[in-house]
């Protein structure tokens, strides 16, 4: 049976309609960045971001979903390339059942699918079951109607799915038949062979059992499933091609990676391991830059980091020398848009983006590999083959190396690296990543007292409408238990039926107040989303007590709310503004509002200019001052994106949603509090403009009542510095001027003076010149001079004793050290070069430097060494005259 070979976009079509047709809720896939999950980087397989609804924590909108979702590991990453079996960037296509259907219809469904709809071969076709589960045999067998011998019963290692205590159950999975010529030749091939013959396209997890982490387990009263498939695997067996590196997808990029370096495919292993590391890391670079994660030291943007730079370095060592990997992202957009057409409307971002850190790269690769080279030559004749991890952090910390490119470098020449010593370096930092992740459970979530709660409680918020409201309480907790009561002086949480109180999201602060009733009074001090629609204010009790079921009056702080929707209001009015002034590339990607400022985030390539700025304060003060209506209304989606509302960057949004417009000006999805007027906000202030990371920069501004105390807060420093200056404020400029000049007269006439004294001091300098195979030295330790009096007093001497080398090292600290070295045009012949003899010897004083064959200087933060400088100056040039 000829089977059609479907393209990746049909197969992904495909696989979505049918579930549709089978009554599954079709979802978007979610973005790369888990949602409310500490202990994920990254979205790793198709049912992390469905995590809440297997534990109950969430509502499903559906009790029956499928979906396609984008995702990356790199728990195996130093094998991607060196085989064609592993890639960091996957889709995985996933049917789920949350307490609906069970075994029967999964694998019925799973069996139409492949053999009806895609029209693979069924005598290709095997399952295996968990050695235990005698059902998932018997509907294999009696009601699919799979000979018994062709269904193959396997341990917990292979189809038992658990992880720690949680939820677990066996697992079916179904194995293709690829044919002889994939297989290893052997008479004992057969599923579960290691070769590339049988692959599993297709794994159906039965969620029906609680383990207790110790090998005991109960049945769960409500079932579920969770299956996933593998994109690119089921299109290798549709395509009947030799590895995921040859289907359509991937095909046209490696294609291209082949043009632009002028190879071709299977012609050299070592060539393919670096076609195959680019094809597969530009699809994953691509994927996060539209989620928007930007390249950085830490976390998930350490990711997008390291595979960039994996993929431009595999560039180079294929002969790649111009910029290449926005090119291919273009390729990876047109290839993909089909199922994600974020990537087409963030193309012209996800470019800028990649050009900008490949380009960063460039320029610190060339010096790292030059320094590597350098540390691999010191470790060869010291007759060592291990790098010391101090040093792998160097590349790390300071040439942007990661880890796994400078031990990919080092394994190439034969070397190892100490890894323990690298991570010792990294401690502070890792410490701070674990502080941060917290404790998680099994699915992954962060585990507190709120996993705790009655997982029906809900809690409507009415806050857009009133600022006070009566509610009954449903739930109370302390920070470690769930209590009936909270007394005088008690910290807690406080859950109610509907709330007016605003809890963090969306980059807004929380709404703060009281609620009280007849017998208490709790301050609400932060209000909180927790899992299940629920949402927390945290507190202290200052009055009484409060108790579940008590009938208790809301009140949200006005002056704190209007003053933070003052803030949110002007974050829409600005980000108009510089997609007005900077240009439509500006999309928000991140921000924090609260009652006292304004920080907004946004993608741009270079620091705004003073012009910028000034232009984007003008836009919006002239907004403000226009008084224009802000409406709110509830759409669609759909509706929202064609009336040209603006979306967050990344995020994953419900199909009925909030579009927030002021006048025809701004319009935008957002679920914050807002002014009912522009003119309510009165004024606007940026303070600043920084990056914060490549392609992103940070806007810090004030509005209202804080603009008038930064104004007062700068009158006063006018005022104080004035009086330091002996001046009136209107003369102060004048008077600064007048005494920078007074400074650097005395500045000049200090460092003539130091030098007169430097020279002095080191009496007839003649009789310190050492000859050198007939070339003339002096090397010479001056007192306190800087680099500047150092090189001055260097031109002299230089001058003094005509043809010659001379070296002057000085301290001004015992931790600041300069060292000076000049070479004369005869000398340089002979082959002396001041730039590697500075090189030599400013290791002696814990330094480094370098510089042109004629002249060469160099810090260093050890003085106790300046007397060895000088001491094996002669040595030194005595090695380049050889």
């Amino acid at each position: 049976m000829k089977v059609h070979t479907y393209g990746v976009n049909e197969l992904r079509k495909m696989f979505l309609d049918f579930f549709e047709s089978k009554d599954h809720l079709v979802l978007k896939s979610f973005p790369l960045i888990p949602r409310n999950d500490n202990s994920l980087l990254l979205i790793n397989a198709g049912m992390a971001p469905l995590k809440p609804y297997f534990t109950g924590q969430e509502e499903p909108p559906s009790k029956r979903v499928a979906t396609c979702q984008k995702c990356i590991r790199t728990n195996d990453i130093e094998n991607v390339g060196k085989t064609s079996r592993h890639a960091t960037f996957f889709e995985m296509l996933g049917n789920f059942s949350f307490g609906d259907y069970f075994k029967s219809e999964s694998l019925a469904w799973s069996w139409e699918f492949l053999t009806e709809v895609i029209g693979l071969d069924k005598n290709r076709l095997y399952p295996s079951v968990y050695l235990e589960d005698d059902e998932a045999f018997d509907i294999w067998n009696k009601e699919i109607g799979i000979a018994k011998e062709r269904i193959y019963r396997m341990g917990k290692e292979d189809n038992f799915w658990e992880i720690g205590s949680g939820p677990c159950g066996p697992c079916s999975e179904i194995y293709y038949d690829r044919g002889e010529k994939y297989g290893c030749g052997e008479d004992t091939c057969e599923v579960g062979c290691e070769c590339d013959r049988f692959i599993e396209v297709w794994n159906n997890v039965f969620t029906q059992f609680y383990g207790d982490g110790q090998g005991n387990y109960t049945e769960l009263e409500k079932k579920n499933i969770d299956t996933g498939m593998g994109l690119e695997r089921l299109a290798v067996a549709v395509q009947d091609v030799e590895s995921i590196f040859d289907i359509d997808t991937f095909k046209v990029i490696r294609e291209k990676v082949c043009e632009l370096a002028g190879v071709e495919y299977l012609k050299s292993p070592k060539n393919d391991e670096s076609i195959r590391i680019i094809t597969d890391h530009i699809r994953a670079v691509t994927f996060m830059a539209s989620d928007g994660i930007i390249p950085s030291n830490e976390g998930r943007g350490y990711i997008f980091r390291r595979l960039l730079r994996r993929a431009a370095r595999h560039g180079r060592l294929l002969g790649i020398k111009n910029l290449f990997l926005a090119e291919l992202s273009g390729i990876v957009i047109k290839e993909s848009k089909d199922g994600y057409p974020e990537l087409e409307e963030k193309k012209d971002y996800i470019l800028k983006l990649l050009a900008i850190e490949e380009e960063k790269f460039n320029k610190t690769i060339d010096q790292g590999l030059s320094i590597l080279s350098d540390m691999q030559n010191d470790l060869e004749k010291n007759n060592q083959k291990i790098l010391p991890g101090e040093d792998v952090f160097k590349l790390y910390d300071t040439y942007g190396f990661p880890f796994d490119l400078t031990k990919e470098i080092l394994e190439e020449k034969g070397y190892e690296l100490d890894e323990k010593g690298f991570l010792d370096a990294m401690e502070v930092q890792r410490e701070t990543a674990r502080s941060a992740r917290g404790t998680t459970n099994y699915m992954g979530s962060e585990e507190t007292i709120y996993q705790q709660l009655d997982h029906n409680l809900t809690t409507k918020f009415v806050g857009y409408e009133t600022l006070n409201h009566s509610s009954d309480i449903t739930a109370l907790t302390t920070e470690t238990d769930i209590v009936n009561e909270l007394l005088t002086g008690q910290r807690g949480t406080v859950i109610v039926e509907e709330t007016p109180f605003y809890a963090t999201s969306g980059g807004q602060s929380a709404d703060i107040g009281v609620i009280i009733d007849d017998a208490g009074e709790f301050v609400v001090e932060d209000t909180i989303h927790l899992q299940g629609g629920k949402i927390g204010h945290v507190g202290l009790v200052t009055k009484g007590s409060i108790k579940v079921n008590d009938k208790v009056n809301l009140k949200v702080n006005p002056e704190h709310r209007a003053s933070t929707a003052k803030n949110h209001s002007a974050t829409h009015l600005l980000q108009k503004a510089l997609r007005m002034v900077l240009g439509n590339h500006v999309e928000q990607a991140g921000s924090f509002v609260s009652n006292d400022r304004l920080r907004f985030d946004f993608t741009h390539f270079s620091a705004m200019t003073d012009e910028e700025i000034s232009r984007v304060e003008e836009i919006v003060n002239e907004h403000i001052a226009m008084s224009l209506p802000v409406n709110t209304q509830l759409m669609s989606i759909d509706e929202a994106k064609k009336e040209g509302a603006m979306a967050l960057f990344g995020e994953k949004y419900s199909e009925e949603v909030r579009v927030v417009s002021m006048g025809e000006f701004s319009k935008e999805l957002c679920g914050g509090t807002h002014v009912t007027n522009t003119g309510t906000i009165t004024v606007f202030k940026i303070l600043s403009d920084t990056g914060i990371a490549a392609g992103v920069r940070r806007i810090e501004a004030l509005t209202g009542q804080s603009v008038l105390d930064h104004y007062k807060e700068l009158e006063n420093k006018l005022f104080d510095v004035a009086k330091a200056a002996k001046a009136e404020p209107s003369q102060l400029i004048g008077r600064i001027e007048s005494l920078f000049d007074e400074i650097k007269t005395l500045k000049s006439e200090n460092e003539k003076l130091k030098s007169k004294l430097a020279s002095d001091s080191l009496g007839d300098v003649m009789n310190q010149v050492k000859e050198v195979a007939g070339v003339k030295l002096l090397a010479a330790n001056v007192p306190e001079l800087d680099m500047n009096g150092l090189r001055n007093l260097g031109d002299k001497l230089k001058d003094k004793l005509g043809e010659g080398v001379v070296i002057l090292a000085s301290s001004t600290a015992p931790d600041k050290v300069s060292i000076v070295a000049m070479v004369s045009d005869e000398a340089i012949k002979k082959g002396a070069h001041a730039g590697n003899l500075i090189k030599e010897l400013a290791l002696l004083v814990g330094g480094g430097g370098g510089g042109r064959p004629n002249m060469a200087q160099a810090g260093g933060k050890n003085a106790a060494g300046i007397p060895d400088v000088i001491a094996k100056a002669v040595q030194a040039l005595e090695n380049q005259l050889k």
